[in-house]
Parts: C-alpha cells; sequence; structure tokens
C-alpha cells in the first residue's frame, strides 16, 4: 500500500491496547497528528528524543509531577507506523490500575479515547491496509485453531485482496474496451476481439464462482463446525465426547438411556473448531416420556449439524443403510466403535472408520478423517488457504449475478450500453471487497466488531 497520507485527523486518539488484566507487560497506543506532543506531556519531552523503533525507558508522571510508572517509550513517526500517523507505545507494568492511569493521563494530555477498530480504521483510510487485510487482522485476534491463524496471516498480507483486484482491473479493462466501441461506433470490433472480450468475461465469472466456493471452509475455519454423535443407546456416544475433550464431561454408564438430553461442548480437532453434541440414544419402545423427549431432540440436532458423527456398535449387526445427507452443506462420518471387541461379522470386509472410546484406537485417525470430511485435502499440500467470509461472498454473488445477466447478451449481440451498466456494477461489487468504495456504512459496521485498542 501506498505511504502518501491520505487522510489527516485533526485529534490524536489513545487506548489500552493489551488485554485488560494483570500481566507483566501492558501497552498504551497513541496516534495521531499531537501524539508525540502527548507523549511529551507524560514524559517530560522524551518522546521528541527518542528515535524511531527504539524503545526508551523513561519516567510517566501525573499532573503534579508524580510517578505513575517507569516504562519503555517507543515512537513510530509517520508513515512509517501502523496507522500511517504518528504513534507512540508506552509499556508499561501491566497491572489494571497502572495501565488506567497511564491511559488517564494520556487524556488529560490532549488525546481523545479510542473507538473500536479506531486504530485500524485510520491505516485503511491512510491506505496502509486495505479492508480485506484490515478484517484479516481482527480474524487474528479472534483465531482459535492454526488453520483460523494460517488464514488470517494470508488475508493479512493481502493474498485475497490481490485476487480480487486482479479480476477488478481484468474487468476494468473490459469495460473500457467495451465503452470505447460505444463512444465511437465507427471504428469497428472485429469478431475475434469481440470474441476474446467474451472469453475474458467468462474467465473472470470462473475465478469468482471459485472464490465463492470457499465460503463454507472460510465459515468452518472462523465459527467452527456443529457436529453431532449420533447413534443407537449404548454405542459409546457419551464415551466418544469424552475421549474427544480429554476428559470425563458425560456420564459414561452400560445401561441404555442414560444420557437424556443432549451435551455441548467445544474441542480443536485437527485445526478446526467442533461444537459437539452429545444427543440421546435411539431405541425403539421406550415408555419413558423424557428418554423420548431427548431422542426428540436427537433428531432436530441431528437436522441443524454440519457433521454428523454416526457411530455404530462393532458387536452388534450392521445397519442396512447409513444415514443420508440432509443438506447438501452437511456431511456423515460413519465410525465404528468398540474395535477392541469380536466384531460382528455382518462388518466384516465394511470400508468404515474403526475406534475404541475404551483404549483411544483409532482417535488420530478420526481426527484425519474429519479434518479430510470437512475441509478440502489441498490445503495440507501447500496451497494457498483463502477463506472468504460471508460480507466477501455477498459482493462476489452480486458480482457473479452481474456478469450471468451480461455475458449472455454480449454472446447475443444485445444492447451494449446495457451491458456496460451491468459490468460497472460488478467492478463496484468487486471493489467493496477490498474498500475501493465511498461508503461509511459498510466501513462503520466492519470497524465496529473490532476490540478498542486495535
Amino acid at each position: 500500500m501506498s505511504d502518501t497520507p491520505i487522510v489527516t485527523w485533526q485529534h490524536s486518539i489513545a487506548a489500552i491496547a493489551t488485554a485488560i488484566g494483570e500481566s507483566a507487560i501492558g501497552i498504551v497506543r497513541i496516534s495521531g497528528p499531537d501524539a508525540l506532543i502527548i507523549a511529551d506531556k507524560m514524559s517530560a519531552g522524551m518522546a521528541t528524543r527518542a528515535a524511531d523503533r527504539k524503545a526508551l525507558l523513561c519516567n510517566i508522571t501525573d499532573q503534579e509531577g508524580e510517578l505513575i510508572d517507569q516504562v519503555l517509550l517507543t515512537v513510530f513517526r509517520a508513515p512509517h507506523s501502523y496507522t500511517g500517523e504518528n504513534v507512540c507505545e508506552i509499556a508499561g507494568h501491566g497491572g489494571i490500575l497502572v495501565m488506567r492511569k497511564l491511559l488517564e493521563r494520556s487524556l488529560q494530555c490532549g488525546a481523545l479515547a479510542a473507538g473500536p477498530g479506531e486504530f485500524t480504521q485510520r491505516a485503511f483510510l491512510q491506505g496502509k491496509l486495505d479492508l480485506t487485510q484490515a478484517e484479516a487482522v481482527m480474524d487474528l485476534i479472534s483465531a482459535q485453531t492454526n488453520y483460523a491463524i494460517r488464514a488470517a496471516h494470508e488475508q493479512r498480507e493481502g493474498l485475497l485482496g490481490r485476487r480480487t483486484g486482479e479480476l477488478r482491473d481484468d474487468l476494468l479493462e473490459s469495460i473500457a474496451h467495451l465503452e470505447a466501441y460505444i463512444d465511437f461506433p465507427e471504428e469497428d470490433i472485429s469478431p475475434e476481439v469481440g470474441l476474446l472480450l467474451l472469453q475474458r468475461l467468462q474467465r473472470i465469472q470462473q475465478s469468482i464462482e471459485k472464490l465463492l466456493a470457499t465460503a463454507d471452509r472460510g465459515r468452518i475455519i472462523r465459527e467452527g463446525v456443529r457436529t453431532v454423535i449420533h447413534g443407537a443407546a449404548n454405542t459409546g456416544k457419551s464415551s466418544l465426547l469424552n475421549r474427544l475433550l480429554g476428559y470425563e464431561r458425560a456420564i459414561v454408564s452400560p445401561i441404555a438411556g442414560t444420557t437424556r438430553d443432549t451435551i455441548e461442548e467445544n474441542v480443536s480437532c485437527g485445526g478446526i473448531i467442533l461444537h459437539l453434541i452429545d444427543t440421546a440414544g435411539i431405541r425403539d419402545g421406550s415408555a419413558d416420556v423424557i428418554e423420548q423427549e431427548g431422542m426428540r431432540r436427537s433428531a432436530l440436532q441431528v437436522e441443524r449439524a454440519d457433521l454428523v458423527l454416526a457411530l455404530y456398535d462393532a458387536t452388534q449387526t450392521a445397519p442396512d443403510k447409513f444415514p443420508e445427507i440432509s443438506s447438501p452443506q452437511q456431511f456423515v462420518l460413519p465410525v465404528l466403535n468398540k474395535c477392541d471387541c469380536i466384531e460382528h461379522p455382518s462388518w466384516l470386509g465394511m470400508n468404515i472408520l474403526r475406534l475404541s472410546c475404551k483404549t483411544g484406537e483409532g482417535m488420530q485417525q478420526l481426527e484425519t478423517a474429519i479434518t479430510f470430511k470437512v475441509m478440502n485435502a489441498e490445503i495440507d499440500q501447500g496451497q494457498n488457504l483463502i477463506a472468504i467470509n460471508a460480507r466477501h461472498q455477498n459482493c462476489l454473488h452480486r458480482a457473479s449475478d452481474s456478469l450471468q445477466r451480461a455475458i449472455p447478451m454480449l454472446n447475443d449481440s444485445g444492447d451494449l450500453t446495457l451491458i456496460s451498466i451491468e459490468l460497472r456494477e460488478a467492478l463496484d461489487s468487486l471493489g467493496e471487497i477490498s474498500g475501493k468504495i465511498d461508503s461509511d456504512d459498510i466501513l462503520g459496521v466492519i470497524f465496529s466488531r473490532f476490540c478498542i485498542g486495535k
């Protein structure tokens, strides 16, 4: 991104940039045109003496000259800072009261309290980040798995912004070519050139569809997988829950019907978060009203699940068929438990994942199978982990819809002005992804989700 400032604010902002709580170190960040002046007032003129990006030991005092804390002060002069403005970071002892006093002192010296995401918003408006990179900052902060960290880093490095930027550049060239013909009809376009234009739009459309195909992956990486452990009574569903969690969460008993209601817990599995739901066992003929209600709730959970771990008992007869997928987004993984026991002959030769919740055998294979089932196996082969979010998906859908209307018209020699309008709508939709738009409403929604201090 360019180092040239795009926006100049009249005020400087400050916030505690580390989590609230007791820690060894906490940081107060100040950004804006008067950041060094404010830090000077706090530190008896030490900020202007500090070299760029070199920590300087100094004392921060209150209005009466009493010591608040001995800190390390680091200065980042514009435009070589996170926000593109003058930035001062004060690293003090991480107590709640100390941090609060350091922040209060910065406000007394002329800073205004920063709002959620205001530092990153300034970085975006200064051209230091595009909008996809700004969103990746929040994704990185909230990441709970290795996949989430990897996806956030790739987006933070501008991968998605570059991909959509390339599509936008290609589309812009197509629009320029088309509108030049509209403005200068005497300059006839040969059939070959018209065909090349059509092929370019089709390639752009295909690239958009490939990005849209990563939407489910992005949701899984950011939000996790709603995973239901389902099966007949006494197949070991609660034991599997306990194994996945690594501790005894559910009561395990050989008595059928022990689990009466759903039990929900979260666990990291193979680089993704599983929202585990242990359901009541399914069995015919139960007269227990509570158990019947538990089974009804189990059926509802299966319908809502992203992933169903269909658990079977190796000592019992194999079913005639396995559960069917209820929606295109749902995955079903049959699992055979109690492989430490004598297996019923009906399972012989059947290709099914086998494990023992009692001994732990097969649990690593289950983790691998879950990851393979819900994530594309290519991501472990060094390929890029693009994972669009809901906002990107909406923009791409609108761009795709516009192209789907434009391409047939171009193919049928339709009204070129209407085609141009559709292509410009697609261009605007792609521009929204990286923030090449003028919409305060969109920016307000995005940055309101950030934590204060970032």
